[in-house]
């Protein structure tokens, strides 16, 4: 598989299939200053998938930037480039990395597996465009919220599974990793703002329908064996009934071998860093992740 236009290769936005990458501007959080992006797109089974590249404004010593795949939330059925924007350009400065974001396909039109094999799809050709993401794709995280952390847990799994490409680190953040809602969090959270438990209920049957949700390449946490994984920062709210979906995927993914560092956000919501002008947690949690890319990626 190849890039179709990935990046534009002179630092300048241009338009791809009718969508324009932007420069400057308020991309909805405030705390994204400026950064240089572009937008092109990926194939996949069914056609081209959208993918936008943020570039961190700062040089980086000894060469270029390593590179970021960043997979969007959204309950496995919403979610664009434009509503992850600041995310992902935020984390493009303040990690120093080109950060590409995916605009894999959405349930009910595209049930499962159809996110997770374009997430891996994307991981791949992305990997082997380096030059015109303008990106040491020797050096590669993967990251992602909620059922984009699910996402990215899976792109991990799958590429250890499949023999690569190699994964440096994972940052999810308050991911879904068991599709059998077996957490205690889901019923002590069962009536909480953002997400409730009728909701995910909701958000698994447009995913997966009848199909099995014990798949390790829908439930992460299931997987018979979860050694050889990268290193991984997990980040999770109180108040979430996905909470315990991360912690004890941490503790998993610790128990077999790798390394892990947890951090709960007292207080908080899932869907917290959606609001990063309203939620006093977020510079907090995007600093702990870019900090953490930056170790695994130097």
């Amino acid at each position: 598989m190849q890039v179709a236009s990935t990046v534009d290769v002179d630092g300048r936005p241009r338009e791809v299939r009718g969508v324009i990458g932007r420069e400057e501007g308020d991309h909805g959080g405030h705390l994204l200053r400026r950064r240089s992006a572009s937008q092109g797109d990926v194939p996949n089974e069914c056609g081209f998938l959208l993918v936008r590249a943020a570039h961190p404004d700062v040089g980086v010593q000894g060469g270029a930037p390593p590179l970021v795949v960043f997979v969007h939330g959204g309950g496995w059925t919403s979610g664009t480039l434009d509503t992850y924007d600041w995310f992902a350009s935020s984390i493009a400065r303040d990690a120093h990395a080109v950060v590409a974001s995916l605009d894999y396909r959405l349930a009910p039109g595209h049930r499962w597996p159809a996110a997770a094999e374009d997430a891996y799809a994307a991981t791949v050709d992305l990997i082997g465009r380096g030059v015109e993401l303008r990106a040491d794709t020797s050096r590669v995280a993967v990251v992602g919220d909620s059922a984009g952390g699910n996402l990215a847990a899976v792109v991990a799994l799958m590429a250890r599974d499949r023999s690569g490409p190699p994964i440096a680190f994972q940052g999810l953040v308050y991911p879904a990793t068991d599709m059998t809602m077996a957490s205690p969090s889901i019923e002590e959270n069962a009536h909480a703002p953002i997400l409730t438990k009728a909701d995910m209920l909701a958000f698994r049957a447009h995913y997966l329908k009848d199909q099995d949700p014990r798949h390790p390449y829908a439930s992460p946490l299931l997987a018979d064996d979860l050694s050889g994984l990268p290193p991984a920062l997990v980040q999770v709210a109180e108040h979430d009934p996905l909470r315990d979906d991360g912690l004890r995927y941490a503790t998993a993914l610790r128990e077999a071998g790798s390394a892990v560092r947890t951090t709960t956000y007292f207080g908080m919501p899932h869907g917290f860093m959606a609001f990063p002008r309203i939620s006093r947690a977020v510079p907090q949690a995007l600093g702990e992740l870019c900090q953490e890319l930056r170790g695994a990626l130097a």
